[in-house]
């Protein structure tokens, strides 16, 4: 049986449900961007460009992760890892980091990661595409690309990550706790770290 806080509980996650529903609205009437076709590099250091990433799908959904020293970038790929087969059933999934192609390679493999990764180490990719921020640099995030039959690509949708987005369930099963998230961040064991800088 349903306490009174529980019904209270209730009301607001119908009100945050329909306060998402008009978000997602909002995003599907913002005007695309037309954006170019950088060029990566994979872990092989070969030069790969942005719309080879869509392979046969028309929408690419292309990850903006700060790369092997950020712990909440990586538990979010973490999450991405277990969902790639569901995110791939509709479109391209790639993530990038300002990693060198081989500290990528290796992080991704101790982390057994099954998504591809490239380097935008000497790109403008993140800060055209608006995840860096003057203060701190690079930002996390994700931009929704599609790519025209004529070979245009552009962004229809994007949306910044942090603590308790919609992103990474982490943070919801631990506001489920009597004492909330209370101060939690992710952490790295030392021997992933050095393997990533090795």
């Amino acid at each position: 049986m349903k306490s009174a806080t529980d019904k209270q509980i209730d009301d607001l996650e119908y009100q945050l449900q329909e306060l998402k529903r008009k978000i997602a609205q909002r995003r599907r009437e913002r005007e695309p961007e037309e954006v170019s076709d950088y060029s990566l590099k994979d872990w092989d250091e070969k030069e790969i460009r942005l719309a080879s990433l869509f392979g046969h799908h028309e929408r690419l959904i292309l990850i903006h992760n700060m790369g092997s020293s950020c712990a909440y970038c990586t538990m979010w790929a973490d999450g991405f890892n277990g969902l790639l087969p569901h995110l791939n059933s509709r479109a391209a999934f790639a993530v990038t980091s300002p990693d060198p192609p081989l500290v990528q390679k290796r992080f991704a493999q101790s982390r057994q990661w099954k998504f591809p990764m490239y380097s935008v180490e000497g790109t403008s990719l993140v800060a055209d595409l608006g995840f860096t921020d003057e203060k701190d640099g690079p930002m996390p995030g994700v931009s929704v690309l599609t790519k025209e039959a004529d070979g245009k690509i552009f962004r229809v949708g994007r949306a910044e990550f942090g603590p308790g987005d919609d992103y990474c369930p982490v943070w919801h099963f631990f506001e489920l706790f009597p004492e909330g998230v209370n101060g939690w961040e992710p952490q790295f064991s030392y021997e992933l770290i050095s393997l990533s800088r090795a």
